[in-house]
């Protein structure tokens, strides 16, 4: 089913994932707008209220899944997904580590 959008707006959709579930929230918004303000936008500290809402605003954002290097001066195109990504657990070169180490008795 095709939605009527306003004149001169774009649908984008703004992603969050945890293990386990997901939410991809689609707005409505005008020409112009950024990833960072997409993500403001998308208020995903209501659908993860266990999560810090500074952890949104400070998290590294991609447009289907190429990391923005300024998402704040990244504009938008119809149709994007912004996806809002967790910090890493545990340095890759530290996991690497981690385990070549155990492999040695």
């Amino acid at each position: 089913m095709v939605v009527d959008q306003p004149s001169g707006s774009l649908h984008i959709e703004v992603a969050y994932a945890l293990p386990d579930r997901q939410h991809i929230v689609s707005l409505t918004v005008s020409p112009g707008t950024t990833a960072t303000q997409a993500v403001a936008m998308s208020r995903l500290d209501l659908l993860f209220p266990e999560i810090p809402a500074a952890t949104f605003s400070e998290a590294a954002i991609g447009v289907f899944g190429k990391t923005l290097r300024n998402p704040q001066q990244h504009v938008l195109h119809d149709g994007d997904r912004v996806e809002v990504y967790r910090p890493l657990k545990i340095d890759p070169k530290v996991a690497r580590i981690a385990r070549a180490r155990k492999g040695q008795t």
